[in-house]
């Protein structure tokens, strides 16, 4: 059962194609990431489904509502994170989600239930009558994920969930969202930059580049697309034509300076390869993982600072003129 259908959805910005007709549907209670580099689309996107952006064309349902006709019914469906903290520091936890709770309609009554429930499932109820102020980077995204919970959404959109946090508290907030989409059948969908958490955390994964979607399946199955192992060279000379004519070799990329080289069986073909390739300054052997899965559907390699940080304001920014 698809929570979240979406046909050749397309925002542009004058010349600009920031997302470029993209389909996809989303199962109810499924982890689903959004992957790719800095500007490739994916708050954009984000905003799209969540209905503070009006798409240029496509169309795109959510929770069965459509974005265009049905906004107030797809806001009432979801729960929004941002990469950007919005709560106010200056009240405590429990102000913070009450107040979310009134803009949201929740009842009175049941207010209060509602926030200790959420507060517990991101493990800060002992903290809830604290200053925000005086939490921790990782208890902050904790609290705005609780918040973002708290009129109990069918979907949860998640910008950059784990962005400039620590890999132990990384993974904690990992265990929440696992958590979540396996108690409540939530279905998650979130942007990220991070391989590990791609790969670790979605039940399936949409690699974004120049606004397409590009790659799309479960982390295992973009991997296993990956044949052999990889054998990456550098080196000023390399003779890159005499190495495409192995038998073992399957595929050569280059990559500025380096060749990545898809190998059968590298232990017993790599002194071949080293002696048709040439001069060769560093040799690195390694089996497929995300980051090969990237770089070969983007042609580039991601790094930690190219997250989409700013892209969400650069969007608000353009969207305003």
């Amino acid at each position: 059962m698809e929570t979240i259908s979406v046909r050749k959805l397309t925002k542009r910005y004058g010349k600009l194609l920031a997302v470029d007709g993209i389909s996809l549907d989303i199962r109810k209670g499924e982890i689903f990431g959004l992957l790719g580099p800095n500007g490739a689309g994916k708050s954009t996107t984000l905003l799209m489904l969540s209905t503070l952006l009006a798409p240029t064309s496509g169309s795109a349902t959510v929770n069965g509502h459509d974005i265009r006709t049905e906004p107030a019914a797809v806001r009432d469906s979801i729960g929004m994170v941002f990469q950007d903290p919005s709560s106010d520091e200056l009240l405590t936890a429990y102000e913070n989600l009450k107040l979310h709770a009134l803009m949201y309609d929740v009842p009175l009554r049941e207010i209060d239930r509602r926030i200790d429930d959420a507060l517990g499932l991101v493990d800060l109820r002992g903290r809830k009558n604290d200053q925000v102020k005086k939490y921790s980077g990782g208890m902050r995204r904790r609290m705005e994920i609780a918040r973002g919970l708290l009129h109990e959404p069918a979907v949860l959109f998640l910008d950059e969930p784990t962005i400039g946090l620590d890999p132990q508290t990384r993974k904690h907030i990992w265990e929440y969202i696992r958590g979540l989409a396996s108690r409540r059948e939530m279905t998650i969908i979130l942007t990220t930059h991070y391989m590990e958490e791609a790969d670790q955390l979605c039940d399936r994964v949409a690699i974004i580049d120049g606004g397409r979607i590009v790659a799309l399946g479960a982390p295992a199955e973009l991997k296993a697309g990956i044949k052999g192992d990889l054998v990456t060279l550098t080196g000023k000379a390399l003779k890159l034509s005499g190495v495409q004519k192995l038998p073992f070799v399957q595929a050569v990329e280059r990559n500025g300076g380096k060749a990545c080289i898809h190998v059968t069986d590298a232990a017993k073909n790599l002194p071949r390869l080293l002696r048709v390739a040439g001069a060769v300054d560093s040799v690195e052997v390694h089996s497929p993982d995300f980051d090969d899965v990237f770089l070969r559907y983007t042609g580039k390699a991601i790094r930690d600072g190219d997250a989409d940080a700013t892209e969400y304001m650069r969007t608000m920014a353009r969207a305003k003129k």
